[in-house]
């Protein structure tokens, strides 16, 4: 089976994120921004994925179509592995992670869709089996910076079923706000994006510690900086969570040698597609790490993330962007009822996504 086309597909899908706009990378959110990755080939078969973009779109899709597409054309689309390896040392030269890596995810998650489709089996059967058939989810709310707006959202998720709760909150009397709404027996997560220095994540997480949080995520600048993760977890006798910016697995050794972390959180669309995830939760089984995925995402990334879940880390929740937008690319297959998610049974990542959806929201 033979690639005969990849293609980046950019969207832009205005979102409502309940407060009037989150300053991460570039600036201030309004849209969901996607690249999808599409691979036709000779067989008839087409795989989607999807390449970390927030804020990033048209770098990432210039990445797929400028330095991806060329080298995998014409390759065997069976040989996930092989392509994945001589993708990564052709591109070496360009820097290993970020943009690069973002978008080998995205091919690779593709490729991944067409070994289920050709197999006629859902990717969880690839990867060992599905050990659940749903998943239960927590609600990841934005940062809103006000006492009164996270309560109210909080309590809404609550409201809704969803059993966990993930702040991106950095303000101390905002985050004090959150324990005060939900019940000390529900999980109460708290990433902060690498917010601070070794020296304030420690203060910081001093004071946090007496809140009961599940677990502390990113707390440093830089996020490689494992030495610092590890000071600031035995600091503060918080579990440290961190991965989501890291990519392939060389980097989770890394921090993984380091003592850094009890929770790691690869991202599917970031850390090097499927491949690289599943490097990463072998990695973490035996280092005894336990493993929750990154997974804030609306497309095929996310479709990738259930089985991934499902399969490799079955205790664990599907991370739910708490947000409102225009339109869905999988329906009602990524909306939870009661904070589950149903496991996709449909070969490959068990669904492609709404064509109508990516014609109507077609960007640059």
């Amino acid at each position: 089976m033979k690639i005969t086309r990849v293609e980046a597909v950019p969207l832009s899908i205005p979102s409502r994120y309940g407060a009037d706009s989150w300053a991460l990378g570039t600036g201030g959110w309004r849209a969901l921004d996607f690249c999808l990755v599409r691979i036709d080939t000779d067989a008839g078969f087409t795989g989607w994925g999807e390449a970390f973009s927030y804020s990033c779109r048209r770098a990432v899709v210039a990445a797929v179509n400028d330095m991806i597409a060329p080298i995998a054309v014409g390759q065997d689309a069976a040989d996930i592995a092989g392509l994945h390896a001589t993708i990564q040392k052709r591109l070496h030269i360009f820097g290993r992670f970020g943009i690069t890596a973002f978008a080998l995810s995205g091919l690779d998650i593709a490729l991944w869709d067409l070994a289920g489709k050709a197999a006629g089996k859902p990717l969880h059967a690839l990867l060992g089996g599905a050990k659940r058939e749903r998943l239960e989810c927590y609600a990841s709310l934005l940062r809103y910076a006000d006492e009164k707006l996270v309560a109210r959202y909080c309590e809404q998720a609550l409201g809704e079923g969803f059993g966990a709760i993930k702040l991106h909150e950095v303000a101390e009397p905002v985050i004090a706000a959150a324990r005060d709404a939900v019940p000390r027996e529900v999980a109460l997560l708290l990433d902060v994006n690498c917010e601070w220095s070794v020296q304030d994540a420690i203060a910081v997480g001093k004071r946090l510690a007496p809140l009961g949080l599940g677990w502390f995520e990113e707390p440093v600048f830089p996020p490689e900086d494992g030495a610092g993760l590890r000071a600031v977890g035995e600091a503060c006798g918080m579990p440290i969570a961190a991965g989501e910016n890291c990519c392939f697995a060389s980097q989770f050794a890394a921090l993984f040698d380091a003592g850094a972390v009890q929770i790691a959180q690869p991202s599917v669309t970031k850390v090097g597609g499927v491949t690289e995830f599943r490097r990463v939760a072998a990695l973490a089984a035996e280092r005894k790490v336990r493993l929750a995925p990154h997974s804030p995402y609306f497309g095929p990334g996310a479709l990738a993330t259930l089985h991934l879940i499902a399969a490799l880390a079955p205790a664990e929740r599907f991370e739910y962007f708490y947000l409102s937008a225009d339109a869905a690319l999988y329906g009602e297959a990524l909306a939870p009822r009661q904070g589950e998610l149903a496991v996709p049974q449909a070969p490959g990542l068990g669904a492609d996504p709404d064509a109508d959806v990516i014609r109507r929201y077609r960007a640059d």
